[in-house]
């Protein structure tokens, strides 16, 4: 049995309610949120993988609205001990997924303006969103292989928010299809 997870019920109205092979679960924002849940979730039950889908925003100009991989996860939102940004005092400052992809810079804010993207682009991301790296970092703790497909809802600056809610749906069919294609339900 595989999990199915997103942080929004938006991100899974394109998706049926009883996906074959899947148990859903769907955390909530930010990185608290998630991997409280995700926790709970890998405490109660084994998976043999964890497949998050959700939206993302794009700072990557050559990323087009589109569906990506993951292969790798940041955090744009913390500073170690010594104010380098991205730098967490004592959990990893990258997490790779084991798999080719973008790498995504999760922060617990949504990203809405140049000059947020103007500090995160030099980490090396391609996308931003707000849960991804706590999923990775929960599913690396308990030994689950982890699989995140992002599809983009906006481009990360100013109105991205309404962007995002105009795409959200469109961007559930994109997950949807992807997850059929991939797993064949």
């Amino acid at each position: 049995m595989r999990l199915l997870v997103a942080a929004l019920d938006a991100e899974l109205v394109a998706f049926p309610a009883e996906l074959p092979g899947f148990d859903r679960l769907v955390t909530g924002p930010g990185k608290l949120q998630g991997a409280v849940a995700l926790t709970r979730a890998l405490q109660a039950a084994d998976y043999e993988e964890i497949v998050v889908v959700g939206t993302a925003g794009a700072i990557d100009a050559r990323l087009d609205a589109d569906v990506y991989e993951i292969g790798a996860a940041i955090q744009h939102d913390v500073t170690d001990i010594d104010g380098i940004v991205g730098q967490h005092v004592s959990l990893p400052s990258r997490i790779d997924l084991e798999r080719e992809g973008v790498t995504i810079a999760t922060g617990d804010h949504f990203v809405d303006d140049a000059e947020a993207v103007a500090v995160i682009r030099p980490l090396g991301a391609g996308l931003v969103d707000m849960e991804t790296y706590a999923y990775a970092w929960v599913a690396r703790e308990f030994g689950v292989p982890i699989r995140v497909i992002k599809s983009v809802s906006d481009r990360a600056q100013d109105g991205a928010i309404t962007d995002w809610h105009a795409a959200v749906s469109a961007c559930s069919v994109q997950l949807r299809d992807r997850i059929r294609e991939l797993y064949a339900v």
